[in-house]
């Protein structure tokens, strides 16, 4: 593609750079709007200044990977429904044998759950417990924390599903789930474990010092407090949790409330067996006492038979309520049980080659077909914000690409960057890197998919085929390089800074000291292995 004009590449290249700015650094002092506000502003200037027309924006936006976004974070909210996510968690805690095991696990348990679930949200989900994980144990969170980040990032390098741009490829790089698959798992599987060596290695010491006495005392987090830890991707974060004085306080009033109001002078402190007890014990004596007069014994027949109908009104009412929740428990058991064959069934028909967006789209439907309520909660943790990001970034960056700039750069570099040899593969996984922390990973494959895949096809199918699964792991994997490099870095970030009683700041250099030695080697190590 040659150079549009000089006013189109000018205009072009300020909205995209404004859509950079607001991406990468969303809080700006000038126009602090936000991600999603940025991209529909880049889209929107794009069409002002004519850089593209709206009929081209509207063709931009890539419906199929849009699709599957939607379908899988759908999936997504009904398995955290289910308790997936709980059972994930729990397995973290499970017979713990000390730090060096923990680090272990959460590798292992962020890398399964982002291949399936998106990193993002198992970074959402996990973060909060792994906290108090850390704190119940008396050990510094940071390893914790960038072991879950970074290893969520490397995990969801496998699946098309696992995270944004690898939607992106496998959808314009037409892959199916199983080739994507095949292709990326034996470096992701090698990335995992070396990650966690290398966690292991950075911060032996740190794992295995204990902390002061008066850190241990004030950080340490109940066991009750981590087994009944709630996983909730939509409320994690926002709702502020009541401590446990102030939880068993408002249970008590509840219940003296609701006493009061059914049982009325019966007491307030009983429970219903104890009264039924009591009851029976009252009835005994009116039958085994003695009759003095027959008025005495008209009273207290009367009296007898109505204390006789209360208990046996308790007793029905306790059968229907033991009834009532076995049902209720046999229904959720039924439920739980149904979303995880759905899910299972998606996950077979994306590997038995079936159009990914629709099986995705689907499975969700199935999915709110089989809860039989209305959807609407549900949905509404559907991350919209991100769907419209997605369509203002596609417009954006094909604007950018009809400027030429993108075009006469990979001309210049492309000579440099064949596959078919191991320096080719080095230049062009440097140049992913570096554009990955600068642009972000997803607009990152925007730009150079199409371009890389064409330099490889010249070579052949096979070749097009590995250069599509390098930027997906190259780009994924970049992401661990910095805290800015991918948004489950930033999630983590902020869902520690942001939890309560266990909060813990992340900072940017003690993610970089370990994220910049552990990028490069995980990176080289995977691209021997991509086939």
């Amino acid at each position: 593609m040659a150079m549009a004009s000089l006013v189109k590449v000018i205009l072009g290249s300020i909205a995209f750079a404004i859509f950079w700015v607001l991406a990468v650094f969303p809080a700006v002092p000038f126009l602090p709007v936000g991600r999603t506000a940025g991209s529909l502003l880049g889209a929107m200037l794009m069409v002002i200044f004519r850089v593209v027309t709206p009929d081209e924006a509207y063709d931009a936006i890539d419906l199929p990977i849009l699709g599957l976004l939607f379908g899988t974070m759908v999936v997504s909210v009904y398995l955290e429904r289910a308790d997936m996510f709980k059972y994930l968690g729990k397995l973290l805690s499970w017979k713990s044998k000390g730090a060096k095991d923990l680090i272990c696990r959460i590798c292992l348990i962020s890398a399964m759950s982002s291949a399936l679930f998106t990193n993002d949200t198992s970074c959402v989900v996990l973060t909060e417990f792994v906290l108090k994980i850390a704190r119940q144990h008396n050990l510094p969170p940071h390893p914790f924390l960038i072991a879950l980040a970074s290893s969520a990032n490397i995990g969801s390098s496998a699946t098309p599903i696992g995270n944004p741009q690898n939607l992106v490829i496998a959808i314009q790089g037409k892959l199916s789930f199983g080739k994507f698959l095949i292709g990326v798992l034996p470096a992701m599987l090698v990335g995992v474990f070396v990650n966690a060596v290398l966690i292991l290695l950075m911060y032996w010491r740190v794992l295995t010092s204990q902390k002061d006495e008066e850190d241990a005392i004030a950080d340490t987090v109940a066991e009750e407090d981590v087994n009944s830890h709630r996983f909730s991707p939509a409320t994690m974060s926002h709702v502020t949790s009541l401590n446990s004085q102030e939880w068993h306080s408002k249970v008590g009033s509840f219940n003296l409330q609701s006493s009061d109001n059914v049982y009325g002078n019966i007491g307030h402190g009983d429970t219903l067996r104890n009264r039924a007890g009591s009851t029976e014990n009252e009835i005994q004596k009116v039958y085994s006492g003695p009759l003095e007069t027959p008025g005495n014994s008209n009273e207290l027949k009367e009296v007898s038979m109505d204390v006789l109908a209360v208990t046996l009104s308790n007793a029905v009412s306790q059968r229907s309520d033991g009834k009532k929740y076995s049902a209720t428990r046999w229904k959720k058991i039924l439920w739980k049980s149904c979303v995880y064959l759905v899910t299972v069934g998606m996950l077979f028909s994306l590997l038995i080659g079936l159009n990914m967006s629709w099986t995705a789209i689907t499975a969700a439907l199935a999915l709110v077909v089989v809860d039989f309520k209305d959807a609407g909660p549900s949905l509404e943790k559907v991350s919209y914000s991100l769907l419209i990001f997605f369509c203002g970034m596609f417009i954006t960056v094909h604007g950018f690409n009809k400027t030429g700039i993108p075009n006469v750069l990979w001309n210049l570099m492309e000579p440099h960057a064949h596959i078919d040899h191991a320096s080719g593969i080095a230049v062009l996984a440097v140049v992913i890197l570096v554009l990955s922390n600068v642009a972000s990973n997803v607009p990152t494959v925007l730009l150079l998919g199409g371009r890389v895949a064409a330099s490889a096809a010249a070579i052949s199918a096979v070749e097009e085929k590995k250069a599509w699964l390098i930027l997906a792991w190259v780009s994924t994997v970049a992401g661990n390089l910095s805290l800015l490099g991918s948004a489950a870095n930033l999630i983590v970030c902020e869902q520690a800074r942001r939890a309560p009683q266990v909060k813990y700041t992340l900072s940017f250099w003690n993610h970089l000291k370990f994220g910049l030695p552990s990028t490069l080697i995980i990176t080289a190590i995977g691209l021997t292995l991509i086939k």
